[in-house]
């Protein structure tokens, strides 16, 4: 696992993979539509990504207990627009950034999708990967 300092530039320049959990759903949508245009986007400007180790933080804080979610895998390289590695919340780790897109998720830079589901007990667990 990468440090924060490591995983990327203000300018999105990284080669990690990013995450984006949405609801399959609107992932069904989104493929209909063309591109990805989560609500935070016309809310706050940008669209919440997480580095693939920090995502069971957002997902237990806004999305607990939900089981038809799932995880966009995605290609930094695809996202033609603007990333920025911000805070998240006070409750998260000292000094973690997460990336915030600043625009539409293009469909071209989700290289998988895959189930998102919480354990039994209803709580994200950090992903593995292997």
């Amino acid at each position: 696992m990468k440090g924060v300092g490591d995983m990327g530039t203000e300018s999105g320049a990284t080669s990690e993979a990013l995450v984006h959990i949405c609801g399959r759903a609107e992932w069904e949508d989104a493929r209909a539509a063309g591109e990805y245009r989560a609500a935070s986007l016309d809310e706050a400007g940008f669209i919440h990504l997480s580095a693939p180790y920090q995502a069971h933080l957002p997902a237990n804080r806004i999305f607990a207990g939900r089981t038809d979610l799932v995880l966009l895998w995605l290609d930094p390289a695809r996202l033609g627009s603007p990333v920025k590695w911000e805070p998240g919340v006070p409750t998260d780790p000292d000094s973690m950034l997460f990336p915030h897109l600043f625009g539409p998720l293009p469909l071209a830079a989700v290289v998988e999708v895959r189930e998102f589901a919480p354990g039994p007990d209803g709580v994200f667990a950090p992903l593995v990967e292997g």
